[in-house]
């Protein structure tokens, strides 16, 4: 199984859960069990003493210490408790304003989580995204909402996503699934550096880290797959750009922006208002979160961050930012003082959840119960059969 359904949950709820709308829909809705099963971070959040953002919350300049204390701690985090997770580097330099003419360094991290038997560039991959610099004025700025609890929200996350994706990666390979393209998912989190301009915010200035990141993607080949090469860039593997930024300030208002990811919002927004029903989340919002579910798209101008790079080779994008910005946006009050800590522990769950439901948890727990139930039935045909005549009640 893929999480630990609760002892309520019987035999026979399994079985009618393979009658479900869900179990035959192409995107399927995580059940009620699985939403309660979801953690909160609670605690290990925490801006003062939470193993996941309080050490993200000290100034992050590309090229200074401050940013490779940083960079350290997403990547010790990985190793030390999510090893099955791949970590990759990506490395450019670019003059700045601020430069002098000199090349300052930007490191993006990437981590990806694969179906270990597929190839390079076989897995489609949802792509989870926060840039984790800091502004280089005013100086000392540690920008909480901009975007240290957005990353912190992504190891979240990961943690939660990682138990479910192994499950879920050995059932497949029990019952001889994956080898194809609809199959073979994957998740990659991607942390970018050079978000934010030194100066003021103009093409060159601005977006380095992604800038580079999307041109190397788009331009590298992935190697021919004797099976299938519907990827032939790390690019296309993309299924969708996730983008968080300027999440934590309380009673956020994040609109859809684009019409061709509408559905996904829609989903995220589906998410937040069942865990509300349920009582699974601890804010209070005066309204959702997540409020254009049944409004109009393309009322809302789009906002230039992370994902326009990406959006220009073709990748679908779906970007979680609030609109207006938090009152705290780029001033020294965006601090760990100045989160919500109940908004960024919910954003933690919704993303969790909507991250699990992308990668179609509840079709991979239907086809493992059907199995189950298929091998249960088999044994007890073969127990009658051998079972002596005296002993048959037909």
């Amino acid at each position: 199984m893929f999480f630990l359904l609760p002892s309520s949950l019987s035999f026979l709820s399994a079985l009618l859960l393979l009658q479900s709308p869900h179990a035959v829909t192409s995107y399927k809705s995580l059940s009620e069990s699985f939403l309660r099963a979801i953690p909160s971070p609670g605690s290990d959040i925490d801006p003062l003493t939470g193993p996941l953002l309080a050490p993200i919350l000290i100034p992050r300049v590309p090229g200074t210490p401050g940013q490779t204390k940083v960079q350290h701690h997403f990547v010790n985090l990985f190793r030390s408790e999510l090893p099955n997770w791949s970590i990759e580097w990506q490395n450019s330099t670019a003059r700045t304003p601020i430069s002098g003419g000199a090349e300052l360094p930007f490191a993006n991290l990437i981590f990806r989580r694969e179906p270990p038997w597929v190839k390079p560039g076989q897995a489609n991959l949802l792509t989870l995204v926060a840039h984790y610099d800091s502004k280089y004025q005013p100086e000392g700025f540690v920008g909480a909402t901009d975007s240290a609890a957005p990353c912190a929200m992504l190891l979240h996350v990961a943690r939660v996503v990682d138990k479910h994706v192994q499950r879920m990666y050995d059932e497949m390979q029990e019952l001889g699934e994956g080898g194809s393209v609809e199959m073979d998912m994957g998740i990659q989190i991607l942390l970018l550096d050079g978000e934010e301009a030194f100066e003021k915010w103009t093409e060159d200035d601005s977006l380095y880290g992604s800038r580079a990141l999307a041109q190397q993607w788009s331009l590298s080949p992935n190697p021919p797959s004797a099976k299938f090469y519907k990827y032939r860039t790390p690019m296309s593997q993309i299924s969708l750009f996730l983008l968080l930024d300027l999440l934590g300030s309380p009673s956020p208002h994040v609109p859809s922006y684009f019409p061709t990811t509408h559905w996904a919002y829609q989903h995220l927004s589906t998410i937040e208002s069942r865990m509300r029903a349920l009582q699974l989340l601890e804010s209070s919002p005066s309204t959702p979160f997540l409020p254009d579910m049944d409004r109009t798209t393309g009322a809302h101008a789009a906002i230039s961050d992370d994902h326009l790079p990406f959006m220009g080779g073709g990748v679908e994008v779906l970007h979680v930012i609030p609109h207006p910005f938090p009152d705290v946006w780029h001033s020294m009050e965006d601090d760990g003082q100045h989160l919500d800590m109940p908004t960024v522990r919910d954003w933690s769950k919704i993303v969790a959840a909507f991250a699990l439901e992308w990668l179609d948890m509840m079709e991979k727990i239907a086809k493992w119960i059907k199995a189950m139930i298929s091998l249960k039935q088999t044994e007890m045909s073969i127990e009658i059969e051998w079972m002596p005549e005296s002993y048959r009640m037909d």
